[in-house]
């Protein structure tokens, strides 16, 4: 039979283990693993105004000039970033700048694509790029996390799309479903870069429009409609606003301020900043009639910060 004192013993070590467990959960669960990636609404709050958005190409900004990325975005209203993967940037850096960002009320999508990943021979680069970020996010506190997927694939200027174009639309098809299936696992979003002008193509063996299979796969669009005038943005989106708004989708107009050598048309980068944001509010003005605009994505941070006032 225990005495007393055995038996207080045996209630303090009781409890000194079920302490420990519960630390030991808790450290799990700030961790969070298999925590879904907050939404949109969630990071910003709730949004009173559209995405506003542009593309990071050079990753290592966020190790030599996270700050000034950042403030730009601030001065600039910019309340989301496309940040293209730099495997050889560390993952502690990609935490510290998502951290930075989010107490901005700054999303960052992680971005990649090349033409080839229209192709079916390109899939292990893609499971590979799925796998990095699925990797990333299971171990990345929810403020470090990647709020979305940007995707700019653009097989349109693969070589193949002129000799065998209804085959490349169809091995497209298949690496769009691969990502999207991926992404709906990990419960995160995915969007992509399309030009304006894909509703021209048809799905193989189909009435529908590349565009239309598009915006219906993604969870968001952005549409490169890439002109300098309000009346010609609006003019080139205005279909697939349209299309989008039929299937709950949302998109969002990007304009171009690179230097461009199809013409001055396609960009802002001879009007400035000024002129650029007259239109834009002018376009706004057109597209907010349509439930899917979602505000502006802005090519391209380094060309933007450049661009005559």
């Amino acid at each position: 039979m225990k005495t007393k004192r055995e038996i207080r013993f045996l209630l303090l070590m009781s409890c000194l283990i079920l302490c420990l467990s519960t630390a030991c959960s808790s450290e799990v669960s700030a961790i969070g693993s298999d925590e879904p990636v907050d939404s949109y609404t969630e990071i910003h709050g709730h949004l009173d105004h559209p995405v506003r958005a542009t593309w990071v190409w050079d990753t290592t900004q966020i190790r030599s000039n996270a700050q000034d990325v950042l403030q730009f975005a601030a001065e600039n209203n910019v309340n989301t970033i496309y940040l293209q993967i730099n495997r050889d940037i560390k993952i502690p850096e990609y935490k510290s700048f998502i951290r930075l960002a989010r107490a901005q009320n700054i999303a960052v999508d992680i971005m990649d694509g090349r033409s080839a990943w229209g192709l079916t021979e390109s899939r292990d680069q893609i499971v590979s790029f799925m796998d990095w970020i699925e990797a990333y996010q299971a171990q990345a506190l929810s403020q470090e996390k990647f709020a979305g997927i940007h995707l700019d694939i653009e097989p349109h200027v693969h070589p193949q799309w002129k000799t065998n174009q209804a085959s490349v639309i169809t091995q497209w098809q298949g690496n769009v479903n691969y990502i999207v299936e991926r992404a709906a696992a990990m419960k995160i979003p995915v969007g992509a870069d399309l030009p304006f002008w894909l509703d021209n193509y048809k799905i193989p063996n189909s009435t529908m429009a590349v565009s239309s299979w598009m915006i219906r796969k993604f969870d968001s669009i952005t549409i490169m409609a890439y002109r300098d005038t309000a009346a010609a943005i609006y003019n080139v989106a205005k279909d697939e606003l349209i299309d989008a708004a039929s299937v709950g989708k949302t998109i969002s107009i990007a304009v171009e301020t690179k230097q461009s050598k199809e013409g001055d048309f396609i960009t802002f980068y001879e009007e400035g900043e000024a002129y650029m944001e007259e239109q834009l509010k002018l376009v706004e003005k057109m597209a907010s009639v349509h439930p899917s605009f979602n505000g502006f994505s802005i090519h391209e941070y380094t060309s933007w910060q450049t661009l005559k006032k």
